[in-house]
This record gives structure tokens, sequence and C-alpha cells, in this order.
């Protein structure tokens, strides 16, 4: 049973809240020295190079009909203009404050939710959406003053991360977690593999640099940690339920606080602090709210992730 050690399952969640903000670093720590493109295409390869020789040796059949393979086509689209996203706003935000902002996609995902997968949302908790998106408008606000317009593109990662898990809820009934995870990487490097070749080296956010020793072994930590935090995910979710892990994701954004203040000295300010208490605070109740729904009903519904991806 996928409750039998929930122990474990919360350790591996905790691994995943400091792994994630960690390989977000990374990306950062790169994001002056290579171009966007650049970071997305190692980022995919280090994961094809981690997952698609772990699926071997556990035999995860990669067989699949031709509307899941266009599922997991669109999902890793999803995945590359998420992770590209990711990267951009990084350029322009401290490590806590892109994090922070990118948390409302819980709310997102459970509008489209409700919008696209039939599932309920009742008052109460549109409510909390209402309350935990002004949340976020708390944190967003000093954020906008500092940088401008550039401060949007958290939002812009928490709807494409929405749609990304949209599409993986999707998927989870029809391809093993890490398949899903491993058979994206040839997909996404068949994509932009192409583009990366194609672009001018003068294109600032799609050309190619060359890296030197010391970047390289950035570019290999980043790849390890991101395709490790996918993983631990994976894995916890698998010893755990969804709703025991939930409200723990949220851990995420205090990880990230002290990632950014241990290499950059980044704090978030009196008005972002309190956004992300509102954030949290909204966001857990929407999870009490759907473990109440759940228990009421006659079997369980999904408790929403809300943790984008790690870049």
């Amino acid at each position: 049973m996928s409750s039998d050690r929930p122990l474990l399952g919360i350790g591996l969640m905790l691994a995943f809240c400091f792994l994630a903000p960690f390989g977000d670093a990374l990306a950062k720590l790169l994001g002056p020295h290579l171009s966007v493109g650049q970071i997305t295409t190692l980022r995919f390869v280090a994961q094809a190079i981690v997952l698609v020789p772990l699926s071997l040796v556990l035999r995860r059949s990669w067989r699949m009909s031709a509307g899941t393979f266009g599922l997991l086509f669109l999902r890793t689209l999803m995945h590359i203009a998420g992770i590209a996203l990711v990267v951009t706003s990084l350029l322009y935000l401290p490590l806590a404050d892109a994090i922070a902002i990118a948390y409302v996609m819980p709310f997102i995902a459970l509008l489209l939710g409700h919008l696209f997968l039939g599932e309920t949302v009742g008052p109460h908790r549109l409510a909390a959406c209402a309350v935990g998106f002004g949340g976020t408008l708390l944190v967003l606000q000093p954020a906008f003053a500092d940088v401008g317009a550039p401060a949007l593109i958290p939002l812009s990662v928490a709807l494409v991360f929405s749609i990304y898990m949209l599409l993986s809820r999707k998927l989870g009934s029809r391809l093993d977690p890490i398949a899903q995870q491993a058979a994206a990487a040839p997909i996404a490097l068949a994509i932009l593999i192409p583009v990366m070749a194609l672009t001018p080296e003068t294109m600032t956010h799609t050309g190619w640099v060359e890296p030197t020793p010391q970047l390289w072994g950035l570019i290999a930590l980043m790849g390890l940690v991101g395709s490790t935090a996918h993983l631990t995910m994976s894995w916890a979710l698998k010893y755990a339920p969804a709703s025991t892990l939930a409200p723990m994701q949220y851990l995420e954004i205090p990880f990230a606080t002290f990632v950014g203040y241990l290499i950059w000295g980044d704090l978030l300010g009196p008005l972002a602090t309190l956004g992300v208490a509102v954030t949290i605070g909204s966001g857990l109740y929407i999870v009490m709210r759907e473990r109440a729904t759940a228990a009421r009903a006659p079997a369980p519904k999904p408790v929403h992730s809300g943790a984008p991806p790690t870049g």
C-alpha cells in the first residue's frame, strides 16, 4: 500500500523541499553566464542521463497509446516552458521572491481542475483562492517596485506548471511517473536541440555559450539535483498519501529563503513575508477542505500538489 510507510514519504518530501530551491539556485548562478535556452536544454540532457537508464533498470514500460503520447508531448512542452520561465525569472528576482510568487499555482490548479476535470470546488475553497491570490499580490508588490514587469514572470510559471500538473494527473493512471519523466527527456531534446542549433550565438536567451570547466560542474550538479528532486517527490507519493504530503510542500518557501540568504544574502521584506503567510494559510485551508471532502466522499479525491517542479 502507498501509505504503509508515511514517515519515509515525509522524509522524501522534506528532501524535495530542500532540493527544489537548491536546484533553482544553481540555475540562478548559471543565469549570468549561459543563455536561458542553453540552461533548459542542459537540464533535459541531465534528466535523460539520470532517468532513462534508471527506468530501464527498474523495467518501467514506455509503451503508450497515441492519445497518451499526445498528453505526454503537451506535458513536455509545458515542462520546457516552465523551466525556461523559472530560469528567466531568476535573472531578475531573488530566489525566495520568485518561488513565493509562483506559489499562486495551487490556486490556479484548483480552478483549472474545476474547469477542465470537473473537480468539485465549493465556495469556501474559492474564497481561499481569492485570499491566497491576495497574499501573492503582497509578495508581488515590492518585487514589482524593484524590477518592474519581470516580477510578473513567476505568475506565468504558476500558470504553465498548473497546466503541467493537470496533464500529469491525466497521465497518472496511464504511465508510471518514472517512465513519464524518462520518456519526456528525449522528447524535450528532440525539440530543443534543433532550436538551439538554428539559433545565432548572438541571441541572448537562446544562443550557445561554451561553458568553462567550473560551469560544467554547476551544470552537472543542477541536472543531478533537479532529476533527484523529481524522483523524491514521486517516491514520496508512493509511500504516503498526497493529503499527508501536500501541507509540507510549503516548506519549500522557507528553504528557498534560507538558500537565497546563504548564497546572496537575500531576505523577504515585511510586506512579502506577510504575503507568504497569507498564501500559505490559504493553501493549507484548501488542503484541509479537500481532506474533509475526501472523507465524506465514497472514493478519495486527489489533493493538489503545491510545488512547482524544480528547474
